[in-house]
C-alpha cells in the first residue's frame, strides 16, 4: 500500500469538473485507490458520486491511498493531478 497526503489547491475543490478528471485517471489504475479527508471519511477514488459527497473544498487536506499492482503509480498520478490545480488556471 502507498499513500500521500496532498492539499486541494484550485479554490473551487473538487466540484463536478475536477471530480470527473479524477475518477479518469483512477480509472486507468488497475489497484484499489481511496481518498480520506482529514476527519476519516473516505470514497472510492473511481467513483464520482462518492468524491462528490465529500465536499472536497480548495484548501482540504486528502491522502491519497492505493492498493495493487500499479499503487505507486496510481499515487504519484493523481497526486500530480491535484497539484496541478486539475487543469485550472
Amino acid at each position: 500500500m502507498v499513500s500521500r497526503e496532498v492539499t486541494i489547491l484550485n479554490e473551487t475543490g473538487l466540484h463536478a469538473r475536477p471530480a470527473q478528471l479524477f475518477t479518469q485517471k483512477a480509472s486507468e489504475f488497475e489497484s484499489e485507490i481511496k481518498i480520506r479527508k482529514e476527519d476519516g471519511s473516505e470514497a472510492d477514488a473511481k467513483s464520482i458520486l462518492g468524491l462528490m459527497t465529500m465536499a472536497l473544498t480548495g484548501g482540504t487536506r486528502i491522502t491519497i491511498e492505493a492498493s495493487g499492482s500499479d499503487e505507486e503509480q496510481a499515487v504519484k498520478a493523481l497526486v500530480e493531478l491535484v497539484e496541478q490545480r486539475f487543469g485550472e488556471a
